[in-house]
């Protein structure tokens, strides 16, 4: 492997790790939705129905718990025990998703786990490879990017609140 993996500081960990789980796991679940939901074959969802899911992002210290329910993912509050839990660091996360690392080499050099239900881990791990995702662009992400837009989608919600 070629990059250093990049880890969030501690203390930025622990205060992230303060926050409420419940509205990370709604965002994180609303991504899931845009990107894979409707990619998601019968047999895999089905498989899916029931089963309590863990995304642990260790040097964030988030731990996101959804599951699959009415065709799409749905956050789960105090999820007690997952049937399957996937944990690395943000950075590996981000590499995964961005496609510019395999999750096989990932879980050989021990950066990322499944904890749980094998087979249902196989399952999300080839399901994942075998579905097209868009090649997640944090270019977008950025501080020059983001606020004019922000200031834009303001501007237009203060406009319309304003007394004529």
């Amino acid at each position: 492997m070629s990059e250093n993996t990049w880890l969030i500081p501690k203390p930025v960990g622990q205060v992230l790790g303060r926050l409420p789980g419940f509205p990370g796991s709604m965002l994180f679940v609303t991504a899931l939705n845009v990107a894979l939901a409707r990619q998601l074959s019968p047999d895999v969802t089905e498989m899916l129905v029931g089963k309590k899911l863990r995304l642990r992002v260790l040097d964030a210290q988030w731990t996101f718990d959804f599951a699959w329910r009415n065709r799409r993912f749905v956050a789960s509050q105090n999820a007690g025990t997952a049937d399957l839990t996937i944990s690395a660091s943000a950075h590996d996360f981000v590499r995964l998703a961005r496609r510019q690392e395999d999750p096989d080499t990932l879980f050989f050099n021990r950066r990322l786990t499944m904890e749980g239900d094998t087979e249902l881990g196989l399952l999300v791990k080839n399901t994942i490879d075998a579905i097209e995702l868009p090649v997640m662009n944090l270019e977008s992400f950025k501080p020059q990017h983001v606020l004019p837009q922000a200031r834009e989608h303001f501007k237009s919600l203060f406009a319309k609140l304003k007394p004529r």
